[in-house]
């Protein structure tokens, strides 16, 4: 991947030395850069402080290169498994180089479309190569010896893999989640330890090309973070695609020879399991050592997150943090807003509260996971009464005409102000359904509201109306055309 410190226009803009910024922000990914243009529009004179690939961990080797491969994935098990008599199925082994090369393409496009290009129209944001250490003044010093200063800073360098202390993995080469995605070839089977959205949206991305994926999840149930019922019903879907799943897997010790030995242990008993490769999707933690946070008067929590306050100021007035190393959310839509945050606040006082009210998550896998705000659990622990509809996709038009009613729309609401308070889709599509729960959330509207609107028939949206009328009615008793 060509490196954007190879580019000629932007190494004409050298940085003066002496040069003080009114704004410096240390790491170019989608907080970084969103913070960088935000100053920028703001009238301030930014610099941006990069060691490796501009554009972060999304559209590198996260969100865009996985989710094509996810795709593509999904293209070829269409082949041989869709639901429609007199279509017929052709198989057909896939060219997995090719499928990377694609990948990679796409992901090299967007980083000069959405960061190298957008970096070169902001005439007052200075790209500066090199490793940060955070320094008290505030300064930062750069591994070349170089001192910068500048008024206010925002911390955004993101977060890595990581991968807990199992006996013997320290002492292996193993996969993560990048390293997966560039393969030379497909192996013949693979072991996934980790039963949330990324482990799983690889474990069936590589299923679908043809290798034979074990996933061990040490909780009792897969994605633990989602609402109850969620990763049962999504197991049972993978495991008839042929995965094989096991939950409260302990991990026990790794081994390597010709391939891997994973030795697990599930209710007292101790099992042994074999493949040609490994990868480890336990948790992404944040990027903070190295830059010596301490030294600047910068508090980082039990993971090395930096710990901020509402307005994503950090314990050093002068230090502000943005995106995945502030820790959970770690989603490239919360980093871009919370570096327009944090930088609107660094340059004009602290104005902006930085709310995560009804923030959607969504996990690609098939059928997909989208959710927003509370389970019904958590609303009860909250204080509220609560009301819970399920309504499962077979009562959805449009899943009936695709043949795929695998999953359910489950809506909470408050009992006294019948307000909805979380929306759990487990569906085909489900990220594309869960932007009008998430409105109504911020918004505050009701399953009246849901329910009396207007939804395109023949439209997996219009699950969400039925779900919502479900709080009163049966929808089984009515028409297709039921107001």
């Amino acid at each position: 991947m060509r490196e954007l410190c190879d580019d000629g226009a932007l190494r004409a803009r050298t940085l003066l030395m002496s040069a003080d910024f009114e704004l410096l922000v240390v790491g170019g990914g989608s907080a970084g850069f969103a913070a960088a243009v935000r100053g920028a529009e703001l009238g301030a004179r930014v610099g941006l402080v990069e060691a490796g690939t501009l554009g972060g961990t999304c559209v590198n080797v996260g969100c865009l290169p996985s989710k094509t491969l996810i795709r593509a994935a999904e293209a070829l098990h269409r082949r041989t498994h869709h639901p429609f008599a007199g279509v017929p199925w052709s198989g057909g082994a896939p060219h997995w180089p090719l499928i990377r090369e694609q990948k990679d393409d796409l992901v090299s496009r967007l980083r000069e479309a959405k960061y190298a290009d957008v970096l070169r129209s902001y005439a007052r944001v200075e790209l500066i190569r090199g490793r940060a250490i955070v320094r008290s003044g505030p300064s930062v010093e750069l591994e070349d010896g170089r001192i910068i200063r500048a008024r206010k800073f925002i911390v955004t360098t993101g977060a890595a893999p990581w991968a807990p202390q199992i006996p013997g993995l320290g002492e292996l080469e193993y996969l993560d989640s990048t390293s997966a995605m560039a393969l030379d070839r497909l192996p013949a089977s693979m072991i996934v330890i980790g039963g949330s959205a990324v482990g799983l949206e690889l474990a069936q991305m590589f299923a679908r090309l043809g290798v034979r994926v074990t996933v061990l999840e040490v909780m009792p149930r897969l994605v633990p973070a989602e609402a109850n019922g969620i990763g049962e019903a999504l197991a049972a879907c993978l495991r008839d695609e042929g995965l094989e799943i096991f939950t409260s897997a302990v991990v026990q010790r790794v081994q390597r020879d010709s391939g891997y030995q994973v030795t697990f242990n599930i209710a007292g008993e101790s099992r042994q399991l074999r493949a040609e490769q490994l990868l480890v999707a336990t948790g992404r933690r944040a990027n903070t050592g190295g830059l010596r946070l301490d030294g600047a008067g910068v508090t980082l929590g039990s993971k090395g997150e930096v710990v901020v306050d509402g307005h994503l100021r950090t314990s050093n007035p002068d230090i502000y943090a943005a995106g995945d190393v502030t820790g959970e959310p770690m989603f490239v839509y919360v980093a871009a807003y919370a570096g327009n945050t944090a930088a609107d606040n660094a340059l004009n006082d602290n104005l902006q509260q930085y709310d995560l009210t009804a923030v959607p998550r969504v996990t690609f896998t098939d059928p997909a996971i989208a959710t927003v705000g509370m389970s019904a659990e958590e609303a009860a622990a909250a204080g509220f009464r609560t009301l819970t509809s399920e309504l499962p996709l077979e009562h959805v038009p449009r899943a009936l005409a695709a043949r795929d009613t695998r999953g359910f729309i489950r809506l909470v609401a408050d009992a006294s102000t019948r307000r909805l308070l979380g929306a759990h889709i487990l569906a085909a599509e489900a990220g594309e359904m869960i932007t009008e729960p998430v409105l109504a959330i911020r918004f505050g509207l009701t399953i009246d509201d849901l329910a009396s609107s207007f939804h395109p028939y023949l439209t997996l949206s219009e699950g969400i109306k039925l779900a919502a009328q479900a709080f009163d009615k049966d929808v089984a008793k009515l028409s297709c055309c039921a107001a």
